[in-house]
């Protein structure tokens, strides 16, 4: 017998994405962010939860996939991941549910496939009528990216940590 997987089941561009439960602090309806000027265009900037600073990234931004009209609201899942003192949470399109997978129906992808967005796909999830969730996708399979979103905020951390500040000299 298998183990279980928890995971969050997260819609990007159209696509089905998840990510492990326990990455996963906190869902919340979007709302208003302050932009950092002169940050990367995938970093949204920063927004005062509940008197805490949370850094927000576009994660569709991020990994170079195509974003949601902006008339429908977006998701921030906030990150149990404190990243170097840090506090992280996405932006999704929607979060459609929460579930339990088995390993059997994860499958690993081929380590030759020419994308940068392989080292952050820990598998692709194959969800059929068998996990109960025809009504939602239909009467056949569907398939979900499991993203390592650890190993992606922790490579996007370090980078922007690496990144030396613009000095006067240079704006001049």
């Amino acid at each position: 017998m298998s183990s279980a997987i928890d995971i969050v089941e997260f819609e990007l561009g159209g696509e089905l994405y998840a990510l492990d439960i326990n990455l996963a602090r906190e869902i919340v309806e979007m709302m208003p962010i302050t932009p950092i000027p002169r940050s990367a265009d995938y970093i949204s900037g920063i927004i005062n939860l509940r008197g805490e600073i949370t850094n927000i990234v576009n994660l569709a931004k991020l990994l170079k996939l195509p974003e949601k009209d902006a008339e429908n609201k977006n998701i921030i899942v906030l990150t149990n991941t404190d990243s170097r003192g840090s506090k992280i949470g996405i932006i999704v399109d929607s979060v459609h549910s929460v579930m339990q997978i088995s390993e059997e129906d994860v499958e690993q992808i081929n380590e030759n496939m020419a994308s940068d967005l392989n080292t952050y796909v820990k598998g692709i999830i194959k969800v059929s009528d068998k996990n109960g969730f025809s009504e939602q996708h239909g009467n056949y399979s569907s398939l979900i990216i499991w993203l390592d979103l650890a190993k992606i905020l922790d490579e996007l951390v370090i980078k922007t940590k690496s990144s030396k500040p613009v000095t006067t000299e240079q704006i001049t």
